[in-house]
């Protein structure tokens, strides 16, 4: 920590109790390659690949020449559509270094999305892998883009997308109109060095440098621009919290298109000089694996992934001693999960994280050193660099201490905007700056934060407002309730009532009656679930939401399906 702390110190400007990156990402990672040198900064150990600060920095060099000299310029939206593999990160990097806006592309998306990122990011290249699971990237950029089979590479010259010049396949292979890493790397292993001197020399720390997609799931997919200055002090912050120094070594088994994956793992690693063991996808084993492999001092994951590791049939055969912390973000975090993973997993300092793409994405976390019942029970305090508010969702008017209300922020780590959005931009960001985070939570007198719901996820019952994370939580208490998501039903006496979707533990003799029977004798029958459903898994985005809404689409499906079968 110390030694991350002087790099901090040393180059950048500090203020009251702040401690200030004002260099750009590529800088900051050569400061780094500087300090830590040979020592492992990537590692895959499931092929024992390994690359150290001084290995992975030459290949971002000639990765980045090879961008200019295949056209990319400062401010140019390079796009990036591939699972975990090394090169991923790789132009995350090189792209820092000259400029270009990394766009990135969440690895589920077919051609209807890609369709619309396409267009929407006036994206120049699009860097991509062969394919995940059922979907042929290859197949799909040829069916959007017939060009590009019969294109000089450089100049493609598409109807649909008249930005796009290039596609560069993530791998050795050869595919028609394509580049592919290897070619770029050597291309860029022959280039001069003054352009790439000017072009890093040219950047401001202030210049948006990547660009995430929202999920979309209240209208289009909206690109959300974040400054090298935005992410960079963010993962500074995390790691922070972590206690992280320059012996860590961080297994991240969540995809790098996320927040989750590029703040809270990558740049939380790079700005305390400490080692990233990555996952090309999530797999249970694998991350065990990886972590006694490794000696993994942390893991990050969202509570699913922590719930398949805890439960997967070979985890006592793994030794997980080595683990100190790590972050459960991503959804909201079960108690009684959260204490496994502190005893199992040996992960007592484990935190969690909250906020937005937005935002960097963290707003608060809570701190290795919190007691269980902040852990548990909070996502933690402001950062110190940020403000953070609970204000009245229709007056904006702030609210006192223990009030439910929605949490804003404001600070260094608040985005720039949405890409060609003003207007949606304006909806989230005030005329002061704030960020509005659509989200319901209270906050104590010492600080902490806790996140009962989404406005939108608020359940409102005959004109009472109900927060699904309390019944979740209270639904957990029953012995065999292995995950619990709780989502309103329309229904036309009340508005809305309570739906209950339960996973049960392997074994477990539960019926909807033991649930409500349950429930109605120790919490308001207002709260009580009117429908209880049993379920294999929950609907989930690629990054590990529960997506709530769809939870209540099947719900209403299935209570009409239940009425006709009884009338």
């Amino acid at each position: 920590m110390f030694q991350s702390i002087w790099l901090f110190n040393t180059y950048f400007n500090t203020g009251d109790n702040l401690v200030f990156s004002e260099d750009t990402i590529g800088n900051f990672f050569e400061k780094q390659v500087k300090l830590q040198g040979d020592k492992d900064f990537i590692v895959y150990p499931d092929r024992n690949l390994r690359f150290s600060y001084n290995s992975f920095n030459e290949r971002v060099n000639n990765l980045a020449k090879g961008l200019l000299a295949i056209g990319v310029s400062k401010g140019d939206h390079v796009g990036i559509w591939a699972k975990n593999v090394p090169d991923w990160l790789a132009f995350m990097f090189a792209t820092a270094k000259i400029g270009a806006v990394l766009v990135t592309i969440n690895t589920a998306y077919k051609s209807h999305e890609l369709d619309y990122i396409l267009k929407q990011s006036d994206m120049k290249v699009l860097a991509m892998i062969d394919g995940f699971r059922d979907v042929s990237y290859i197949e799909t950029v040829y069916n959007l883009v017939p060009e590009l089979k019969t294109s000089k590479r450089d100049n493609i010259e598409s109807k649909e997308y008249p930005f796009l010049k290039n596609v560069v396949y993530i791998g050795q292979e050869k595919h028609r109109g394509m580049y592919n890493t290897k070619e770029l790397i050597l291309l860029g292993s022959h280039q001069s060095e003054d352009k790439f001197i000017e072009v890093k020399s040219s950047l401001d720390n202030n210049d948006v440098i990547n660009m995430q997609y929202t999920s979309g799931t209240t209208g289009f997919p909206k690109g959300v621009m974040l400054t090298h200055r935005n992410i960079l002090n963010n993962g500074f912050g995390i790691g922070e919290r972590m206690n992280f120094n320059s012996k860590d070594k961080l297994c991240v088994p969540v995809p790098l298109f996320h927040c989750f994956g590029i703040v809270l793992g990558v740049l939380a690693i790079l700005t305390h000089g400490a080692c990233l063991v990555m996952l090309e996808e999530f797999d249970p084993l694998l991350a065990l694996s990886a972590i006694e492999k490794e000696k993994c001092t942390a893991i990050h994951g969202v509570p699913t992934m922590f719930i398949a590791e805890l439960n997967h049939p070979m985890f006592d055969m793994f030794d997980m001693s080595s683990l100190r912390t790590g972050i459960m973000a991503g959804s909201t975090c079960p108690i009684e999960t959260m204490k496994e993973v502190m005893d199992k997993m040996n992960m007592k300092e484990i935190t969690s994280v909250y906020g937005l793409t937005e935002s960097s994405p963290g707003m608060t976390q809570t701190s290795a050193e919190d007691a269980i019942e902040r852990k548990v029970n909070t996502v933690g305090r402001r950062y110190d660099d940020v403000e953070v508010r609970i204000v009245d969702p229709e007056t904006n008017k702030p609210l006192d201490i223990g009030e439910v209300g929605e949490i804003c922020c404001k600070g260094y780590n608040i985005m720039k905007g949405y890409y060609k959005m003003p207007e949606k931009t304006a909806e989230v960001i005030d005329d002061e700056g704030w960020l509005h985070s659509g989200d319901l939570a209270t906050v104590d007198k010492d600080g902490y934060y806790s996140v009962v719901g989404r406005i939108k996820d608020m359940i409102i019952r005959g004109g009472e407002n109900i927060y699904p994370r309390e019944i979740e939580e209270f639904l957990f208490t029953i012995d065999g309730v292995k995950d619990v998501q709780v989502a309103g039903i329309k229904d036309e006496k009340y508005g809305e009532i309570v739906g209950a979707f339960i996973i049960k533990e392997d074994g477990a003799d539960l019926e909807e009656e033991d649930i409500r029977d349950y429930a109605v004798t120790k919490i308001a029958r207002y709260k009580v679930p009117k429908h209880v459903f049993f379920v294999e898994k929950f609907p989930l985005t690629t990054s590990g939401k529960i997506q709530k809404h769809i939870l209540s689409e099947i719900g209403y499906d299935l209570v009409l399906k239940k009425l006709e079968e009884d009338n």
